[in-house]
């Protein structure tokens, strides 16, 4: 069957064909560069690094682009406030967002353009624009005509009467009409500016994608993504300013995350639930929060609050307990016991979780069947199996969907609380059945691990060995 998506577009999934082959153009929207990131900000960029990683890992090549918005009217306001110059605001929150996100395993674009570094280009691409008549300069300023592009609208399915109903011109905009919108601003004295055929100014927010797309990635690329509020206007105007000039269709998929809330309510500073990434990271493991956008299917509106994220916290160490059960069984075990049908279930699990995750790249119910492996597996070691190839099975392929997601299966910072109190339990078990040499192993092997066990009248008590 291949990939399906689902289009904005056009309202529907459809089956993912790239323009060239294997060879995927894709293209997310970045953020505008004045803080801290919030959790928000956050699902984009944990979502459509999901995407990405699963494209390739289905043998695609990716070649991915996220701007950064580096000069913007919220940058020049913070940095006034901080008594900061632009240019080193917006560095410094640069590196903030690498850093925050990279602790969600996000990874970096092939490229991170950024509106300073584009200005030949958008400047350019502002000129042709009124060259073709699409767009005017009035006082200084150039806005786009929006009822020059007939196809206005038909991202977000609404006609430009209907628009029009809610358009309004805002004090001191010297457009033609209410929806045309702003390709560049003249500058008020003292702003961060640039030169052009219009005076000294810097460009409006949306025609920055429009020129960064074509730059790097050309006319028409196969992705354009981004979060649900970018829909309209943003990428409608990207649409407009790219389709106008270029008499092609700027993107074949328009892909969009849904919003998240936070205990059921919008996020928003005057409600007091702003939840900055950099400050969520500091309680809360990294792995555990990507984990838990990716427990929701991107286009599904997700709520967020520190009862969910335990409940992911607790779902991820599952997964790593069983993992590691698994390696210890497979360290521990002779290299004997039949396989029989259990090989080929672990192979089952690996081609359920490509048919969940190629529809419209459903990383819910890509986890869910990851969970039902797991639960298989601990039904192998309960039942005491030992094939060596059987537990490898498990392992790879619980490795291989973890992989593919980004999520973190297994963790290398010592045994979990799950972990021992399951071998603890095994160890109980054993000596009931009087099997002293496994209870003896089982011993030996959580104190080579720094657990100590004592066993008292009310029961066998652990603890961890002081360094």
């Amino acid at each position: 069957m291949g990939i399906t998506l689902y289009n904005t577009l056009t309202r529907q999934k459809e089956a993912f064909q790239p323009m060239s082959g294997s060879e995927v153009k894709m293209y997310v929207c970045g953020p505008t560069v004045y803080n801290y990131i919030h959790i928000g900000n956050a699902r984009p960029a944990i979502v459509f690094d999901m995407v990405r990683k699963y494209l390739e890992y289905r043998g695609y090549d990716v070649h991915y682009v996220s701007n950064f918005t580096d000069v913007d009217d919220k940058i020049i306001k913070a940095a006034n406030e901080l008594g900061e110059e632009v240019p080193r605001l917006a560095e410094r929150f640069i590196e903030a967002y690498f850093e925050d996100t990279g602790a969600l395993g996000v990874d970096k674009a092939d490229l991170h353009p950024r509106v300073t570094e584009t200005m030949p280009e958008i400047i350019s691409f502002i000129k042709a624009l009124i060259d073709k008549g699409y767009a005017y300069e009035a006082d200084g300023d150039v806005y786009f005509s929006t009822p020059s592009f007939s196809d206005y609208g038909k991202l977000s399915s609404q006609s430009i009467q209907d628009l029009q109903l809610g358009a309004r011109i805002e004090p001191g905009e010297k457009k033609k009409n209410a929806l045309d919108f702003a390709l560049w601003k003249s500058s008020k004295e003292g702003e961060i500016s640039w030169e052009s055929p219009w005076g000294s100014g810097r460009p409006g927010w949306h025609i920055e994608c429009s020129a960064m797309v074509e730059k790097y990635l050309g006319e028409t690329i196969d992705i354009h993504a981004g979060g649900q509020d970018l829909a309209f206007p943003h990428h409608e105007n990207e649409i407009a300013q790219s389709e106008a000039l270029n008499e092609k269709q700027m993107a074949h998929y328009w892909m969009h995350n849904g919003y998240i809330q936070i205990d059921n309510e919008k996020m928003s500073k005057s409600l007091g639930n702003f939840v900055l990434v950099h400050d969520i990271i500091q309680k809360h493991a990294p792995e555990v929060i990507r984990f838990f956008m990716l427990q929701a299917h991107y286009r599904s509106p997700l709520n967020f609050n520190e009862e969910l994220l335990e409940s992911a916290k607790n779902s991820l160490e599952r997964i790593q307990t069983t993992v590691n059960n698994l390696k210890h069984r497979h360290q521990e075990s002779a290299d004997f016991g039949e396989a029989g049908s259990w090989q080929e279930t672990a192979a089952e699990y690996l081609q359920r979780f490509i048919r969940e995750m190629d529809d419209d790249f459903n990383s819910a119910n890509g986890i869910t069947v990851l969970f039902d492996l797991i639960k298989t597996a601990n039904l192998y070691l309960q039942e005491k199996q030992t094939s060596k190839e059987v537990l490898i099975s498990f392992l790879d392929t619980i490795r291989e969907i973890g992989s593919a997601l980004d999520i973190m299966v297994e963790t290398s910072e010592g045994m979990l609380d799950e972990e021992i109190e399951a071998l603890m339990e095994e160890r109980v078990q054993a000596r009931k059945s009087r099997n002293f040499a496994r209870a003896d192993e089982i011993r030996d092997y959580l104190k080579d691990q720094g657990i100590i066990l004592e066993d008292t009248p009310q029961g066998t008590r652990w603890k961890r060995e002081q360094s």
